[in-house]
């Protein structure tokens, strides 16, 4: 990233994150910023001075940086919660997709990374399994 206090407040903010370290990742090193997203669930960032890598987000599929990364939220109510922060933080269009027994929301954080949030598909023992079709729960 080219700004760690942005990154910093974007996952504190909607994920309830906290901050496990930050500072130079060794004794004149680039800074880290261990970000906690639950139990056993961290996300290690760079800030590097004069790096521009953060500024070609690729698109999905194209393997930039990373391709993406998926967050599992600890139940509906908590998926429901962090939807309505990712909407609100304008990072979100809060279309829901369902793949079956999960569904999932798509997200972009300040770098412009594309990331989901997965929770059970909570009608996923009504019937047939849906793929990658809006969740009619949020429709």
């Amino acid at each position: 990233t080219n700004d760690g206090d942005r990154l910093k407040e974007f996952y504190t903010e909607v994920f309830d994150a906290t901050i496990e370290r930050d500072g130079p990742e060794f004794p004149g090193g680039p800074r880290m910023i261990i970000v906690n997203l639950g139990p056993a669930t961290e996300l290690n960032i760079f800030e590097i001075e004069d790096n521009n890598q953060a500024d070609h987000q690729t698109p999905m599929f194209g393997r930039g940086r990373i391709d993406h990364i998926g967050l599992h939220a600890a139940n509906l109510a908590a998926f429901d919660k962090i939807r309505a922060r990712l909407m609100s933080a304008g990072a979100s269009d809060g279309i829901v997709t369902e793949f079956g027994r999960k569904i999932s929301l798509f997200f972009r954080d300040p770098d412009q990374m594309e990331c989901e949030v997965l929770v059970a598909n909570p009608h996923a023992d009504e019937g047939e399994l849906r793929f990658g079709t809006p969740s009619p729960r949020y429709t």
